[in-house]
């Protein structure tokens, strides 16, 4: 995992390096602003309710306003008790887990918090099963029971990530009396017991959290007020920047913007070791152009990624030739040994001898951004300049794209993926399982059952010849093709610490380490 956060100072007229003496530069004083931090970021909100999102925006909203039984701290990968007091797997198979519930805890609106919320949250969650919901995430959770102040979650089969998914967002806690059972809150309010409390709430707009006093669990530190703001496209998130509407940024900005980073008058850059990935994924239901496995693997042998990332992304992303990034157990580049250079003549080979007429003609769905469009293109240029295809671009708002390819609107469409956990496990079972988050349709018994064979193992290096196995039938089967692997940008302003902190690669948002300087 690569969990590690390296603070980068930039120096630009006047901003001193942060070792030696400008070190001081970084701790807030005592006399700081009361008002609200300004954070931008494009990763919109798609639901306020943890039953009805898996995406980024989301997710980083419940870090601070819910609470899950466990938590990640700063640059561990290990989950500690947040919500618990404690919890453990009980026995040695793995297929038991139990935590004790802290008896300290209320929700923002005074009602105490009991086991039965804990119970109430988890198995509403896996009854209401929305498209984009975070229910594929417990496959092998059958039944959650109580006693006392003790909650304890039964699996199906051994599963040694399952300690690091109750950790997500996924396991947000909400209040029983105010979530209803078989369907989505749809209100612009939240009843949880994070560090924050919403206080207001625009939808694709704005959101203003405060710290939420009756609050207790790992989170020590108490943060200040902060705004969030949201934007549609990298463009208006970097306007925003350069007209100091927003004190600090993270994700995503243009490449050209990132690029020019250096130049920046006053600007702290937090360069994370991030394993944010992109991937073009088909979908493989029958009777789609993507359903035969030689028109994938024909795209596959097409695509050529340095192309992409030097070109649309100026050179701020890397080439990804495998369904786990770097910095993970397991990582290969199965992609690349399969097709080590791009090749049209390969491709009309695989296609000739599995008897594809040609053009294959197919829809490729994209979210609404400069930087997806400028990729799209490139892409289809890629694909149209064989002969081999004929693509037909469709871009779409965010939401809008989510819930569209969520029920089969394209034939191929590219989405970016950020770890929901730090452990391979988050990039197999949610991106190639059955019933996989994509909702393309795949299905192989043989990655399935590889999947099962790696969850085993709590010694998770063990697992390392599964992984490489997954990746190879991938590869093979081509359910998507990789595109490529980024680090993660966090831009903030000379008058705020703490942004070092705001983001570690674990999926948790953390606003309560911003104070004004």
């Amino acid at each position: 995992m690569r969990s590690t956060v390296r603070l980068r100072i930039l120096i630009t007229c006047g901003v001193l390096v942060a070792a030696g003496v400008g070190g001081w530069q970084l701790l807030p004083s005592d006399g700081g602003s009361t008002e609200p931090i300004s954070v931008g970021t494009t990763d919109e909100v798609t639901s306020l309710d943890p039953a009805g999102a898996y995406d980024a925006g989301s997710w980083a909203m419940y870090s601070n306003v819910f609470q899950s039984l466990m938590t990640f701290k700063p640059g561990f990968t290990t989950p500690v008790p947040d919500a618990a007091e404690s919890c453990k797997f009980v026995g040695n198979k793995l297929t038991t887990y139990q935590c004790t519930l802290r008896d300290d805890l209320s929700f923002s609106s005074g009602r105490k918090i009991t086991v039965e919320d804990v119970k109430y949250s988890f198995e509403r969650m896996l009854r209401i099963k929305t498209d984009v919901g975070p229910q594929p995430l417990f496959p092998t959770l059958k039944t959650v029971t109580t006693e006392g102040r003790t909650v304890t979650f039964h699996l199906s089969g051994r599963d040694a990530t399952f300690p690091l998914k109750v950790a997500t967002g996924a396991g947000s806690i909400v209040d029983k009396d105010k979530y209803p059972a078989t369907k989505l809150r749809t209100d612009t309010s939240v009843d949880g017991s994070g560090p924050y409390v919403l206080k207001e709430y625009k939808e694709g707009e704005s959101a203003l959290l405060e710290p939420n006093p009756k609050y207790k669990g790992a989170v020590t530190k108490t943060g200040g007020p902060v705004l969030v703001k949201y934007y549609v496209q990298s463009e208006g998130l970097a306007d925003a920047w350069k007209a100091k509407d927003v004190e600090v940024t993270h994700r995503q900005l243009p490449p050209d913007f990132l690029s020019s980073l250096d130049t920046q008058d006053g600007t702290r850059v937090t360069e994370a070791e991030s394993a944010e990935i992109r991937n073009i994924n088909f979908n493989v239901e029958p009777g789609r152009p993507m359903a035969d496995k030689a028109v994938r693997q024909a795209v596959a042998a097409v695509l050529d990624r340095p192309a992409i990332t030097t070109g649309a992304y100026k050179g701020t992303v890397e080439p990804l030739y495998s369904l786990i990034p770097q910095g993970f157990v397991g990582h290969s580049t199965a992609f690349y040994d399969v097709y080590p250079e791009p090749s049209g003549r390969t491709a009309k080979k695989i296609l000739k001898n599995a008897g594809i007429q040609t053009p294959v003609k197919f829809t490729f769905g994209f979210r609404k951004d400069a930087t997806y469009a400028a990729e799209t293109a490139e892409i289809k240029r890629q694909l149209e300049e064989t002969g081999l295809f004929e693509v037909k671009t469709v871009e779409a708002k965010w939401t809008d794209f989510q819930k569209a390819y969520a029920n089969g609107a394209y034939d191929v469409y590219t989405v970016g993926w950020l770890p929901d956990f730090p452990d391979s496990d988050s990039f197999t079972a949610p991106l190639v399982g059955t019933e996989n988050t994509l909702h393309n349709g795949f299905s192989s018994k043989r990655i399935d059952s590889l999947i099962s064979s790696t969850q085993q193992y709590s010694d998770r290096a063990r697992a390392t010849a599964d992984f490489k196995a997954i990746q190879s039938e991938v590869a093979s089967d081509v359910p998507l093709v990789p595109l490529w692997q980024k680090k993660d940008y966090v831009l903030s302003t000379d008058s705020v610490a703490g942004s070092q902190y705001l983001t570690d690669g674990t999926g948790i948002w953390r606003l309560w380490e911003l104070s004004w300087i």
